[in-house]
């Protein structure tokens, strides 16, 4: 049995480059190099003020949050969510979360059919210098 333990998870911190806003801490707790087939995840966090990037996906994905508020852009659509809230960015379909709340933001994405995802952003971030995050690559 494979398990992860989100309260005891290694962050990576990325700051988008020209954007001091775009700023996260994440990981990917499942996907292939971990032993998935037809899935993946990403946890990120978000600080108050901060947004994840806007940025297309190689497949869909379900972004569940487990604390915090945050605004969500999907498309030309922008909503709200909080604690035990979902939304559904469609494979390729532009999205961005920018947390609107007081305190951390923890959310966790869902990625289905893939084990491996390229997420493409119209930033570029720190430290790797690519706006391009393939999971294939991690592990």
């Amino acid at each position: 049995m494979t398990t992860v333990d989100l309260n005891r998870l290694d962050l990576n911190e990325f700051t988008g480059r020209d954007n001091p806003s775009q700023h996260c801490r994440a990981t990917f707790p499942m996907l292939g190099a971990h032993g998935t087939e037809h899935c993946a995840t990403v946890y990120f966090e978000l600080e108050p003020g901060k947004n994840l990037g806007r940025h297309t996906d190689s497949a869909e994905e379900l972004l569940l949050v487990l604390d915090g508020e945050v605004e969500v852009l999907v498309g030309s659509e922008k909503g709200w969510l909080s604690k035990g809230q979902m939304a559904l960015a469609p494979k390729m379909e532009p999205h961005d979360l920018r947390n609107v709340g007081s305190g951390t933001a923890r959310i966790l994405g869902f990625f289905g059919g893939a084990n491996n995802i390229v997420a493409t952003f119209d930033e570029v971030w720190l430290p790797t210098n690519t706006n391009v995050v393939d999971t294939a690559q991690a592990g």
